[in-house]
């Protein structure tokens, strides 16, 4: 069983998977893998460097602030890039989801099984949720995501607004199969107690 999770900026969701992991449930984080492909997968990094050029790569070590100029100033460059990474980062979940024998896709889905889980911001934008037999959407509200994210990323409260106005949020929150909120009251572990208890109802 695969249960996807995501959420907006600053809502905490990577905390909630790194609860999940201590508990001892595998879960696969889209943005640390997706980076590590880009680096390790020669296919993939022969495909960036026919849409970027061979400088992406300099001395072997892929240029992120050379690809976020680009995509910045060209669009059209962003919507390739995913179409040359996300299928690569599904195929991977796939073989991730397998090998620890805990989940397979939807259409072969095995009930009462240990669920295994896959940390994504984009998770229903880059299609990965077709992948998952549930998805928990994480929030919290604005100013504690605000605060969240101006703290984590050094940044300043209006550009982190410009990024939480970019995101479909509201959108993900209406697909959800199941909504925690990571308000900072409430204890990571008990959140993470009801996304068990939710996926155990759901397997039994």
């Amino acid at each position: 069983m695969i249960i996807g999770i995501t959420g907006g900026i600053g809502s905490g969701k990577s905390t909630i998977a790194k609860q999940l992991r201590e508990m001892g449930y595998a879960v696969y984080d889209t943005d640390s893998e997706a980076k590590r492909l880009i680096m390790e997968d020669a296919g993939l990094r022969q495909q960036i460097e026919q849409l970027f050029g061979k400088e992406v790569y300099q001395d072997g070590v892929y240029q992120t602030a050379l690809v976020a100029q680009r995509v910045f100033a060209d669009k059209s460059l962003l919507a390739q890039l995913n179409a040359i990474v996300h299928p690569a980062v599904r195929a991977d979940i796939l073989r991730w989801a397998q090998k620890i024998n805990h989940a397979t896709p939807r259409y072969t889905m095995l009930h009462n099984t240990t669920p295994c889980f896959v940390e994504c911001a984009i998770l229903y934008q880059a299609g990965f949720d077709t992948l998952c037999d549930k998805v928990v959407v994480v929030t919290a509200p604005e100013e504690v995501r605000l605060q969240r994210a101006v703290v984590r990323d050094h940044s300043t409260i209006e550009k982190v607004r410009a990024r939480m106005r970019a995101q479909e949020v509201e959108k993900d929150i209406e697909r959800a199969d199941l909504i925690v909120n990571n308000d900072g009251k409430t204890e990571i572990t008990a959140i993470c107690l009801q996304i068990r208890i939710f996926f155990c109802n759901f397997a039994g």
